[in-house]
């Protein structure tokens, strides 16, 4: 359940991290609001989480799950580049998500 948890907050990352554009600044009420919503939400996730997985595990997962959707995101939604060398990287995140999980005692 923890791991749900911990991706579910991962994702809110991704929604904060996007949010952060719409904001303008924090200038626009609505976006703002949502933003910040949605990282409240994440980090709360992320401490419940934290009760039962490692915290360097947890931390790393979740700033991952935030890094590789933010980045697909941009590339969708902003047109940012889909470069061979980006998306490797990327590419590599995952690797690490998936190598923590799999090494993770829980």
């Amino acid at each position: 359940m923890h791991w749900i948890l911990l991706i579910v907050a991962g994702l809110l990352e991704v929604v904060w991290a996007i949010g952060l554009k719409y904001t303008e600044g924090f200038t626009r009420l609505w976006p703002s609001i949502g933003t910040v919503l949605a990282m409240l939400a994440s980090v709360g996730l992320l401490g419940i989480a934290m009760k039962s997985l490692p915290v360097g595990t947890a931390y790393a997962v979740w700033v991952g799950v935030g890094a590789v959707g933010t980045v697909i995101l941009g590339i969708v939604l902003f047109g940012e580049s889909a470069a061979a060398a980006r998306l490797i990287s990327v590419a590599l995140i995952v690797a690490g998500i998936v190598g923590l999980k799999l090494a993770s005692p829980q």
